[in-house]
């Protein structure tokens, strides 16, 4: 027996099958199976385990079967380079062993978006990840602050474990899949890839932390600089330039198109915004076409909306709204009046224009590139006093 093979009966244990179970699905082409006589190898057993799952989950052995000659299950062999089985250990036992209520445990738990059922099964690496969030709030933390920031840590990260998990799909399982390579050899190939990518992901995201934690030590050094604190003000309100930028028919362009054709336009748009964007601004969030961007300097963002038109010639055109107001800064978002108000703003944009509120074209010098036209008192949905607004155009 090879040295990375188990027997029949070790692998009926790791699969959560009897031996003739087991015996039975490789002989009928449920999971794939290269000689009993050499052992059972871990791609074996890693898709025996798979369809362990989907036979509890209802599927029958024929679609199983399906997938296994397809490479559909091919995955499941990635699986293996995570932590495995271990002694699990209820929420009771993690409170005591780290000083952390039940209850608090539970807010953060739910807060990261973790799956409520494992709370009473506990891994090893799961308590590792309560002790260091013990040490943070021991160390004087706000708690307030530290939910907050779990929240966006949970989001981010979770959005990152997908696209990791989708762009392989997409970009090295399917293509296998279309070659008809043989499973067990899509499954090992794939695991090879995995085992060499895995163990870069965490310091290229501590990289990529690190440059853009030193970023906005500093953009946040100069905004206080340049910021006047209110003592009556809401905690975490914060004095911000909002614009929002979308693609003027762009739901037309999508049905005459096609929609591979039209998320391809959305993402050379999102990745022009992004490139031209001054310094103390950054893309908040994307929702289909439209960007929210926050940035600090009135002038700096208004020359960027105006410029951005000029360089932006494809169809369907950009618009763009820009307001300067306060904003409520909660688990990596801006909510509040100001930010609703440049929502609506970019709404009464037509393609190709840059639409501005009166708090924009008081705090902006026109100089000799800048020229406003005044488009009068508009009413905008949602909001009761109608509002001043101007076109932002560049002086010829």
């Amino acid at each position: 027996m090879a040295d990375d093979t188990v027997s029949l009966r070790e692998a009926a244990e790791r699969a959560g099958v009897s031996p003739a179970t087991l015996k039975r699905w490789a002989a009928s082409g449920v999971i794939p199976k290269e000689g009993s006589s050499d052992g059972w190898t871990p791609a074996a057993v890693a898709h025996a385990r798979i369809a362990g799952r989907l036979r509890e989950r209802g599927h029958s052995l024929d679609q199983i079967r399906e997938a296994t000659a397809e490479g559909r299950l091919a995955y499941g062999y990635v699986e293996d380079l995570f932590p495995g089985s271990q002694p699990r250990r209820p929420l009771s036992e993690a409170a005591r062993e780290t000083g952390l209520e039940e209850r608090l445990i539970e807010r953060l738990w739910m807060g990261i978006g973790l799956p409520a059922d494992e709370l009473e099964r506990l891994t090893e690496e799961d308590l590792q990840a309560l002790r260091y969030i013990a040490s943070v709030l021991a160390a004087g933390f706000p708690l307030v602050a530290f939910l907050q920031l779990t929240r966006v840590y949970g989001q981010a990260l979770a959005q990152i474990a997908d696209a990791e998990t989708r762009l392989f799909h997409i970009y090295v399982h399917e293509p296998l899949m279309r070659q008809g390579v043989p499973g067990l050899q899509m499954a090992e190939e794939m695991e090879n890839l995995a085992r060499d990518l895995l163990p870069l992901a965490s310091p290229i995201m501590d990289y990529v932390h690190q440059r853009f934690l030193q970023h906005f030590v500093e953009q946040d050094m100069v905004g206080h600089m340049e910021m006047e604190l209110d003592s009556d003000s809401d905690l975490g309100r914060l004095k911000v330039v909002i614009a929002f930028a979308d693609l003027a028919g762009y739901t037309r362009y999508t049905e005459e198109e096609g929609e591979e054709q039209a998320l391809s336009y959305v993402e050379r748009f999102i990745d022009a915004v992004a490139e031209t964007l001054p310094e103390d601004a950054r893309i908040v969030k994307t929702i289909g076409d439209e960007v929210m961007i926050i940035g600090y300097d009135v002038q700096a963002l208004t020359d960027w909306g105006v410029g951005f038109q000029t360089l932006w010639v494809d169809r369907p055109a950009a618009r763009i709204g820009i307001h300067s107001g306060a904003a409520l800064y909660r688990d990596g978002d801006y909510f509040g009046r100001d930010v609703n108000l440049a929502s609506r703003v970019v709404a009464r944009a037509r393609g190709g224009e840059v639409v501005v509120t009166d708090a924009v074209t008081e705090a902006v010098e026109k100089g000799d590139h800048l020229e406003f036209e005044d488009i009068g008192e508009v009413k905008l949905k949602g909001f009761d006093e109608p509002r001043r607004l101007r076109r932002a155009f560049q002086r010829e």
